[in-house]
């Protein structure tokens, strides 16, 4: 059985104050939540109090970004080794913001998956359709697209690490209020196991986690985890209230 992972995105939100009273909430809480994967995702000024604070919890750090190359002349970026260093073990790669406001491909996120898998990083690759794309019906050929070209490397090896994740965010459902529908989502997931079954073999679509993200709150978590290939979710603004975050991962508890 697949395990459920809940993770939280903080994008660029919260001073460190804030950080540690959303931090301080979840912490208490954590002797419930022993069913469950939680992770957060903070920005990188965060990651070294997300750290410490949570340390002996078991609650997971992902990076929000990164670049591919290990060190070197990149004025403004973070590498791997430095976010693995900070205590991340997980890192957030194409997420639709990427790919919309800094124009980042699917050819980026392969080198960037490459590189994190490289020093023990778990990538955690986002895809997802525009509104656009999918009243044109393009909604699968896209997703199966951003498959192919983010994982190329992964897909020319035929091998893909056991606890990479992806995760389905609907681009037109992102931060706008609207959700999918379960059986959209439980739609597209299913697209998503079965190609994972064609590239690396059914033993692969079994075991690696899909997420959903986008405008998860708590009144709609409910339907949308209780699809079968929807392994938990990559939650946005209701990550960022310690109550609606505990109450989404609650599902799975209670």
């Amino acid at each position: 059985m697949r395990k459920p992972l809940m993770a939280g995105n903080w994008k660029m939100n919260l001073s460190l104050n804030e950080a540690a009273d959303l931090l301080a909430g979840i912490k208490e809480a954590r002797a419930d939540l022993d069913t469950v994967d939680v992770l957060v995702a903070p920005p990188f000024t965060t990651i070294q109090l997300t750290h410490t604070m949570l340390a002996g919890t078991g609650i997971l750090i992902a990076a929000q970004n990164m670049h591919w190359e290990q060190k070197g002349a990149y004025t403004g970026e973070v590498s791997p080794l430095m976010i693995r260093e900070a205590g991340c073990s997980h890192v957030i790669l194409g997420h639709s913001e990427r790919r919309t406001h800094f124009f980042e491909t699917s050819e980026v996120v392969n080198r960037k998956a490459e590189a994190a898998i490289n020093v023990g990083l778990t990538p955690i690759i986002c895809i997802g359709e525009t509104l656009q794309e999918r009243e044109e019906g393009r909604a699968f050929d896209v997703i199966r697209k951003q498959l192919d070209e983010s994982l190329r490397t992964r897909c020319q090896a035929v091998g893909l690490p056991e606890d990479l994740i992806l995760a389905y965010e609907p681009v037109w459902a992102i931060g706008t209020g609207r959700t999918a529908t379960p059986e959209q989502a439980q739609e597209v997931h299913s697209f998503i196991r079965r190609w994972l079954d064609g590239a690396f073999g059914p033993d692969t679509g079994t075991a690696t986690r899909i997420l959903y993200g986008g405008s998860v709150k708590p009144e709609n978590s409910k339907e949308l985890m209780a699809q079968s290939d929807i392994d938990g979710t990559l939650i946005g603004g209701a990550s960022l209230k310690a109550d609606l975050f505990l109450s989404i991962i609650r599902f799975y508890v209670d």
